[in-house]
């Protein structure tokens, strides 16, 4: 913990809250805005701070915004503002997909409704579809020989993650442990690690699954596994949640998730908030509470565990190598996942031009945000049921 700090806990609360408000852009806008406000403009953190909190943010799985919000309130005021600022930044969004929430259940077999969500479920596919390509770019390389040559492993990683989510449609928490082990041997083999640590994590996510005494359980049970498998950007929870949620459990139908990941995409803070929106439909207000806590729970846990002496673990290139592997595996699961979803969703000519339509303005309109684009397609999807 870091000493004389020029602010009050109470002032980051609510700077904290008031980014959980008003932060739309998803994770990549929302770790910029705490740049500037925080580092640039308040001063209240440094920009050595910041970048460590970055780094732990991008190493550990955990939703990259979210993650980052607990560090910086951990520099300060170690474990009482890592928790304070982490309630603080997800609580206005939990607030506000709770109550869309209940009205999607009060109001969701109207025509309008069902006519507002036909145009921004086609518009959502076109949303992961360009985010999963940008993931792609960042986490593995570009779509060029030389990344292939150079990281080829990863590509394979991917390739392998794609056609297994397609094929089984479930994500394979095994396969995604597996790529990063294999990477880490191939990339910085650690003097630490044997075949007694491997077989210990094989049974430790065998054992995950085996627990369902009640519904409340397997939320929790199901949704802190997905949130320990987040790396980077909250949409690279969609395959965990769609397997788990629709193939696995039958929660909630195909449509109802796409729904789920459009309630994200128009609201602020997190992305991976709309765990709330769906635990509320599956099991009402506790439903929601277990879904998210669950989910945040592990960020929590490794920020703050991480935290005192990440820069030692920073360096680790082990761990690097391990993260890396996992992440290529994620991202690849994350394609797959679009596939999955889009064949079950893009049913006829008018949805597929909005996807397109989407995928078009989020590629040649510069800084547009996702949330007018989803507001463009509610109207486009109204017009259409109208004229149809």
């Amino acid at each position: 913990m870091k000493e004389n700090p020029t602010y009050t806990l109470k002032e980051l609360l609510l700077y904290f809250l008031k980014l959980g408000t008003i932060g739309f852009g998803g994770p990549v806008a929302l770790v910029g805005y705490m740049h500037k406000d925080l580092v640039e403009n308040k001063k209240w953190i440094s920009e050595e701070e910041y970048k460590e909190g970055l780094a732990l943010a991008q190493l550990a799985p955990g939703p990259l915004a979210a993650q980052l919000a607990i560090y910086l309130g951990f520099v300060h005021y170690s474990f009482l503002g890592a928790t304070l600022i982490g309630f603080a930044f997800v609580l206005p969004s939990f607030i506000m997909v709770v109550l869309l929430g209940i009205v999607y259940k009060l109001y969701g077999g109207l025509s309008w409704i069902q006519a507002v969500f036909y145009g921004v479920g086609a518009s959502v596919i076109g949303i992961i579809v360009m985010s999963s390509y940008k993931l792609t770019l960042k986490s593995i390389g570009k779509f060029n020989l030389t990344s292939f040559k150079t990281n080829w492993l990863l590509w394979l990683f991917f390739i392998v993650a794609v056609i297994v989510t397609l094929v089984t449609q479930q994500e394979q928490v095994l396969l995604f442990v597996l790529a990063g082990i294999i990477y880490m041997f191939v990339k910085a083999p650690p003097k630490w690690f044997n075949g007694k640590t491997a077989n210990s994590i094989v049974l430790l996510q065998m054992g995950f699954w085996s627990y369902d005494n009640s519904t409340l359980m397997k939320i929790a049970i199901f949704f802190a596994e997905a949130g320990a498998f987040v790396f980077g950007s909250g949409l690279a929870i969609v395959p965990f949640l769609h397997s788990g949620v629709v193939v696995e459990n039958h929660w909630l139908t195909e449509h109802q998730f796409v729904d789920a990941v459009a309630v994200a995409m128009i609201t602020p803070g997190p992305v991976v908030i709309t765990v709330g929106f769906i635990g509320y439909l599956v099991a009402g207000f506790p439903g929601a509470l277990v879904a998210a806590l669950a989910t945040f729970l592990p960020c929590y846990l490794f920020t703050i565990a991480l935290a005192p002496s990440f820069k030692k673990i920073a360096q680790n290139q082990s761990i690097k190598a391990f993260v890396d592997g996992i992440t290529a595996a994620v991202v690849g699961a994350l394609v797959g996942a679009v596939g999955v979803i889009a064949s079950r969703s893009i049913l006829d000519i008018p949805t597929a031009l909005i996807a397109i339509s989407t995928i078009f303005a989020l590629l040649y309109i510069k800084k547009i945000q996702e949330p007018y684009i989803i507001a463009v397609a509610a109207v486009v999807g109204v017009i259409i049921k109208l004229i149809l």
